[in-house]
């Protein structure tokens, strides 16, 4: 029988959080990464997106506030929806939004390696608590 210490757990977590740092290092080195980074840097340096994404957070707010009130109409609605796709249109956002997804493709297979193993889904349930299904 094989008892095990607090010094055993010990060695267990550091080992854990070692691979956890690698594994970190790893995605960070990832192309699909590395794309993305470059990606949303140019959307930060770029006046024109940076216009657009400021105006459509500022119609976003007040639609969620008329929302609260329920002065929002459905016209309202159409023209955030609308705010959106001119934002998504322009091309470096549109660059921007296609690297976050081949990333987020990237990151769900990974989710997918951790999750096989324990029979949870790693990325929804590790982390929350008395979740509903």
């Amino acid at each position: 029988m094989s008892v095990e210490t607090d010094s055993d757990a010990d060695v267990e977590l550091d080992e854990l959080t070692s691979l956890g740092r690698e594994l970190g290092e790893a995605i960070r080195d990832l192309e699909e990464y590395r794309v993305f980074e470059e990606k949303s840097e140019a959307v930060e340096a770029d006046d024109e997106a940076q216009e657009k994404i400021q105006a459509f957070e500022q119609q976003r707010q007040e639609f969620m506030l008329a929302r609260q009130t329920g002065e929002a109409s459905q016209e309202d609605m159409t023209e955030l929806q609308r705010a959106q796709q001119e934002l998504h249109e322009i091309p470096v956002m549109a660059e921007f939004l296609r690297a976050r997804e081949e990333l987020v493709e990237r990151l769900e297979e990974v989710n997918r390696a951790i999750s096989d193993p324990l029979e949870v889904d790693f990325g929804k349930e590790a982390g929350g608590c008395c979740q509903d299904e």
